[in-house]
């Protein structure tokens, strides 16, 4: 492999070129993004990288490394090493010569660089319980590896094989990480946990976590309809009787607006006392001559 600036045949002008135009490799490893010239006349030619973006920023010129990959990068001929690469560096290069002495004073290559993340600990939504006959979703998902992670099942420490039916009980997408009961049952009890893995890195597991199935108390629901049906009939026999006795005609309730006022007033009359008369102070209206 051609590393450095090397003169052709005079009639080649400046050319460029990469021996791997799509670098992988995994966060806080080292990159090498390679790139080979020739050069037609130039003996110094420019050597300069760059990365693409929103902005174009410089990543290697006038002979030093710019920016954030000052340090941590190193040069041997136009081929570049970055260290300890993060998310951050990922993203398309463009390595440039310049030969102002050549036919063609410019020759570029691209190289594009993506950080593989191995899997996190996925976040698991699993519920406590649930009953019988009810839709149930159990959750998996882990938002930080690249490529993203793929998802499987596991019931007792047991795995849950992808159903094979169209008319099984249960789905697993093993690209959302859900897994959906159609119709839970109480042989569906026992501890669900789910594992990530993208090939990156060792597969993570979240931690287990017991769902508990339960029968509906049928017997209680219908005790507290017919409950509640009986009350309603006794709630509306006794007001239909009621108002068949006039209870709520206006002559009704006039009877017994009297009735109710006169016994008020009798127990009025009855339980009053007049509270005893003070006697009245002798006061001399005239004087007596002897």
């Amino acid at each position: 492999m051609l590393l450095g600036g090397c003169r052709g045949s005079p009639s080649v002008p400046v050319t460029v070129s990469t021996n791997k135009h799509k670098v992988e490799v995994r966060e806080f490893s080292d990159a090498v993004l390679s790139c080979m010239f020739h050069t037609e006349r130039e003996q110094n030619p420019r050597i300069e990288w760059k990365k693409k973006g929103k902005d174009v920023s410089f990543v290697y010129y006038g002979g030093l490394f710019r920016g954030p990959f000052e340090g941590r990068a190193t040069i041997q001929g136009a081929t570049v090493t970055l260290q300890r690469v993060t998310q951050e560096d990922a993203g398309e290069y463009r390595c440039e010569i310049s030969a102002p002495s050549d036919s063609i004073s410019l020759g570029e290559t691209n190289v594009t660089l993506k950080v593989l993340v191995p899997p996190h600990t996925p976040s698991c939504e699993i519920p406590s319980g649930a009953v019988t006959g009810s839709t149930v979703q159990l959750r998996c998902r882990d938002q930080q590896s690249i490529p993203p992670a793929t998802y499987s099942w596991f019931k007792d420490n047991q795995p849950i094989n992808p159903p094979r039916l169209q008319n099984a009980t249960y789905l697993i997408d093993s690209h959302t990480g859900i897994l959906e009961f159609k119709a839970v049952a109480k042989e569906d009890t026992g501890k669900y946990s789910c594992r990530a893995s993208n090939g990156v890195g060792p597969p993570k597991m979240c931690e287990g976590k017991h769902m508990t199935i339960e029968d509906v108390n049928i017997s209680a629901v219908v005790a507290g309809v017919v409950v509640v049906c009986l009350v309603i009939a006794v709630c509306g026999c006794g007001g239909f009787l009621l108002h068949r006795n006039g209870f709520f005609s206006p002559g009704h309730r006039g009877r017994l607006s009297d009735v109710l006022t006169m016994s008020l007033s009798s127990r009025s009359n009855v339980n009053y006392i007049p509270p005893p008369q003070e006697p009245q102070d002798f006061k001399h209206t005239q004087s007596f001559m002897l």
